[in-house]
């Protein structure tokens, strides 16, 4: 199958490296990539949020499906002009991106749907924001309303540190206040036609920049998949999905394609498993990053006939997705002061080593070629993934890994997975 994977990612990266593992060849093309995923597939420098631009190289080169990668592609309906020149595409409409692209809509999907979350008020104004967060208390939770690649959400005991952070999105829009929600996290996948859902396995990230859940919230710093105390509070993984399915999943694709906006592509359910039950924090419309690069090395199934049957409306048709027993663990290597203004263009070495460790791969984020030399070219640089048979064999290979790698003053969580290495 000749497919088109849309963004430059560590996640597209690992989209890529899914699709060249199987079975069957694929003819694949990203736009516009990056260093690392030009050692694998061709790329193009097309912009991949441009709909007419997409559409037209789609339609030239005879492409046959389209994977949409970022969110910033879906909220500028790139999958819109496919679909409306016949072109099978894995990824939802503007109108139903808008799940991700506007938290105001989609807690009004969530309630109209019966969905379980947390209460939630939209302000407008300053003096808007600082009367909901009086009324909700400490702690506060503000949130944009609309993209911010992962960093728009603060969550503080800080009334002035609140205060602070809806100014500041203010400025951008409106913000979004919502009641603080206690409790482990779980970011589950869900492959969706616009009627029916598959699940992928869960994951976990972590957001905050350093050890110990502490410092600014990012794009997410590292991940690790399956998540073995879910079977402590639920009995079984399967219970656990099987009931994100029946009161979140399907009821959400349901309220959308009630509403004649169909979700086609991948239902990203952030959750927060809290002492009242199963809560989602957010959705986003796209896979998640760095969820994406532990999730798909232990999918066993081909990733390409989920993506198109998806696209085509035939995942009724289709077997549950197949999981390894493998465990996946994968690291970020972030640039120097990321968040904040990441120091770009420094050389990056050692990556062929740490490829020889068992296991062991990189997805590459944020990388280019520059004078002849590999170079970061963003924050978050690098995603390590490792895989093995228990989360301390593949902790350890990640680690060595990254040990391997060199990037002047880079920085990475040391505590990624600690918690279930005895899993």
């Amino acid at each position: 199958m000749k497919i088109l994977v849309l963004g430059s990612g560590a996640r597209e990266h690992a989209i890529i490296t899914a699709l060249l593992a199987e079975t069957d060849a694929h003819d694949i093309v990203a736009a516009p990539g990056n260093a690392g995923i030009a050692q694998s597939v061709p790329v193009v420098a097309i912009d991949a949020n441009d709909p007419e631009a997409v559409t037209s190289y789609s339609e030239d080169n005879d492409i046959e499906l389209v994977v949409i990668g970022p969110e910033a592609p879906l909220v500028a309906g790139v999958a819109d002009a496919l679909r409306a020149r016949a072109i099978p595409v894995f990824g939802p409409g503007k109108q139903a991106a808008a799940l991700e692209g506007s938290k105001s809509f989609a807690k009004r999907i969530m309630t109209d749907a019966d969905v379980p979350t947390g209460r939630a008020d939209r302000a407008a104004t300053l003096a808007e924001a600082e009367a909901i967060l009086d009324a909700f208390g400490s702690p506060y939770v503000v949130k944009a309303d609309g993209l911010a690649a992962g960093k728009g959400v603060l969550v503080t005991p800080s009334r002035d540190a609140a205060v602070e952070h809806a100014k500041h999105w203010l400025a951008h829009g409106s913000v979004l206040i919502e009641e603080f929600l206690d409790g482990p996290e779980v970011s589950l996948f869900f492959v969706s036609d616009g009627h029916t859902v598959l699940p992928l396995s869960p994951a976990q990230d972590y957001k905050r920049l350093a050890d110990g859940d502490l410092g600014p919230n990012t794009g997410g710093m590292g991940a690790y998949s399956p998540l073995p105390w879910l079977s402590e509070q639920f009995g079984s993984e399967k219970a656990f999905v099987d009931e994100v399915i029946e009161t979140i999943a399907l009821p959400t694709v349901r309220q959308l394609a009630a509403e004649g906006t169909p979700f086609i592509g991948l239902l990203y359910c952030g959750l927060i498993l809290t002492d009242a039950g199963i809560r989602v924090i957010e959705f986003n419309a796209r896979f998640g990053d760095p969820e994406t690069q532990v999730v798909l090395p232990r999918l066993v199934s081909p990733l390409s006939t989920l993506l198109l049957a998806a696209s085509v409306g035939t995942l009724s048709e289709q077997p549950a997705p197949a999981f390894s027993d493998d465990v996946a663990v994968t690291i970020v290597v972030a640039s120097e002061n990321y968040p904040e203004t990441p120091v770009i263009g420094r050389p990056l070495g050692g990556l062929e080593e740490a490829e020889e460790v068992p296991g062991v791969h990189i997805a590459h984020a944020a990388t280019q070629v520059s004078d002849g030399r590999l170079v970061s070219s963003g924050g978050r640089v690098l995603s390590v993934v490792a895989t093995g048979t228990s989360f301390a064999q593949a902790r350890t290979r990640a680690y060595e890994a990254i040990e391997m790698i060199t990037l002047e003053g880079s920085q990475h969580r040391t505590d990624i997975a600690a918690k279930v290495v005895t899993s």
